[in-house]
């Protein structure tokens, strides 16, 4: 895995954010919500921003965060049981049709989408429920 970077300060995350500044705040409180204190991992990227931040759970990670301007790219893997779960869930069609399409690694079956409206929180919210969803 690649090396940490140090976090961005939250003027830098505004800069690029811009209006989907509360959106990335809400994606964060989510993941606390659900799983309680979530750790900020920061990791280089060839992404515009340079960096990417890995939500994490006892050092499982729940979701890749990327800002970019106006919007916030996230990513997430899905083993095979979560991968069922989302399928038979009321997660929309695009976000469905993204999992069927992805290839299925040994860690599971990745997607990665780009959000700038709050509304989508909620899709969000469903992902990391299916990710944590116990055995």
């Amino acid at each position: 895995m690649s090396a940490t970077v140090q976090p961005p300060s939250e003027a830098e995350l505004k800069a690029i954010l811009g209006s989907a500044f509360v959106l990335w705040g809400g994606i964060v409180r989510i993941a606390e919500d659900l799983c309680g204190p979530v750790d900020r991992l920061w990791k280089p990227s060839k992404a515009v921003f340079g960096r990417i931040c890995l939500l994490q759970h006892k050092k499982r990670t729940l979701l890749y965060l990327t800002p970019d301007k106006e919007k916030v790219w996230i990513a997430i893997v899905l083993g095979e049981r979560a991968y069922r779960l989302a399928m038979a869930s009321s997660l929309p069609a695009a976000i469905k049709q993204m999992f069927s399409e992805a290839k299925p690694y040994a860690e599971g079956r990745g997607i990665r989408f780009s959000t700038s409206s709050p509304r989508e929180i909620s899709t969000v919210k469903t992902l990391v429920e299916i990710k944590i969803t116990p055995k």
